[in-house]
């Protein structure tokens, strides 16, 4: 818990003070633990620095007027998906976040590659928080089916992708698939740090919990009151039943991108998913793709390795190589 707060606080010091020099990763410009990855690597010319923690962190102070706002390029009602791509993409954020701090960079280049795009706020603790998915995962899979359905009816799609991060790649949408009709309604979920399998934190997962016990009281109004992170805890009764039966629902393609430096679900390896009959999976670590990535939890969604990585799993005829950043920030 100590090393994720001291990340977090790390993330919005050096975005108070950097923000305005760096670049928004909206600006910049599918391999698997097998080691499948040198097809869709490329040591081409790239960014030097990649600081996508910073980024997160700006996002996050952007927010704070109006934590409801959508992100640059989502939630155009009136749009209506391309022949090219025929699923919109609907972005689910992660415990703690917030549409507006969690997507500021990916939504915006999905909508320029001819996405429909849509991102939802859900589990408050109460209206207009800050911090969002606090909520116990059953009830914000509810607000997500009902999202869904929202968005298939203004588009006339049959079926959305989801792209989501942490819980909103991992427990809640895998919920969603599996008790609330997801499976039918989903053509493919995107999952980037996906807390699949639950997260120990370093080994302190109950020490949070019972932090979060403390503070949630004082700090409901900012959304620490948060049911959902002891739902994503290792050996939680959510996980055991959603497990139960497997980690897939037919029908359904399933992309994780992960990296061997994430903090927050630990370890690394129980966000990877195996396949069931009727789904497939591709595990994706991104230090197979770029063995000098140390992006981490918080950074993972402005990281434009990671963009280039949901742009194939979204559109796998047209992939292009990834153009690895040389180095870039652990958090």
């Amino acid at each position: 818990m100590r090393r994720f707060l001291k990340a977090a606080c790390a993330a919005l010091a050096t975005a108070a003070c950097l923000a305005a020099a760096v670049p928004a990763a909206s600006a910049a410009t599918a391999p698997s633990p097998d080691g499948a990855a040198e097809a869709r690597t490329t040591r081409s010319p790239a960014p030097l620095i990649s600081l996508g923690a910073v980024n997160f962190g700006a996002a996050l102070l952007g927010s704070l007027p109006d934590p409801e706002r959508s992100p640059a390029g989502a939630n155009d009602f009136s749009c209506r998906p391309a022949p090219a791509h025929p699923y919109p993409v609907i972005l689910v954020h992660g415990t703690f976040e917030n549409a507006y701090d969690n997507w500021s960079a990916l939504a915006p280049r999905l909508k320029k590659a001819g996405y429909c795009v849509f991102a939802l706020n859900y589990g408050e603790a109460t209206p207009h928080a800050l911090m969002k998915a606090v909520a116990p995962i059953s009830a914000s899979a509810r607000q997500l089916a009902a999202y869904v359905d929202k968005v298939l009816t203004a588009t006339g799609a049959e079926k959305a992708d989801l792209v989501g991060h942490s819980q909103g790649g991992g427990l809640l949408p895998q919920w969603y698939l599996r008790f609330d009709g997801g499976a039918a309604r989903v053509h493919q979920l995107v999952a980037i740090n996906p807390s699949s399998h639950g997260t120990t934190i370093l080994g302190l997962a109950h020490l949070a919990n019972a932090v979060l016990d403390v503070a949630g009281h004082a700090g409901k109004p900012l959304g620490l009151d948060s049911p959902a992170a002891k739902d994503q805890t290792v050996g939680s009764p959510v996980l055991q039943k959603l497990y139960a039966n497997g980690d897939t629902e037919p029908g359904v393609a399933y992309t994780t991108i992960v990296t061997r430096t994430d903090e927050v679900v630990t370890p690394y390896t129980h966000q990877f998913l195996t396949t069931q009959p009727g789904a497939t999976v591709d595990n994706v670590l991104l230090q197979n793709v770029c063995p000098l990535e140390l992006t981490g939890h918080l950074g993972s969604p402005y990281e434009p390795n990671v963009h280039q990585l949901v742009l194939n799993a979204l559109d796998p005829a047209h992939a292009t190589s990834v153009q690895c950043a040389l180095l870039t920030v652990p958090l």
